[in-house]
């Protein structure tokens, strides 16, 4: 199934972004589960969060696969919200 995550990030915390970038792309490549993903952007053009599409055997799994990305351990995120998603266009 795919899994839609909307992450949003923490106030102000566009530096533990930074930092923990290389460890969450590196995090990605590995897992093999994810179909899309970026940074959200606020009015000023710089990075506030994070969607990204899973393909996964169920919610469980995105859920545990959000758990153990470096951004979210690394503190990053005010939220997450993880649904399943279903694509229509493109």
């Amino acid at each position: 199934m795919k899994a839609l995550l909307i992450c949003k990030d923490k106030p102000g915390a566009l530096p533990v972004r930074v930092a923990t970038r290389d460890a969450h792309l590196a995090y990605i490549a590995a897992s093999g589960v994810v179909e899309l993903a970026g940074p959200t952007l606020g009015d000023d053009g710089h990075p506030n969060g994070s969607m990204i599409v899973l393909e996964v055997p169920d919610l469980d799994a995105a859920r545990a696969w959000a758990a153990g990305d470096p951004y979210a351990q690394a503190g990053l995120f005010d939220s997450v919200t993880v649904q399943g998603w279903r694509r229509v266009v493109g």
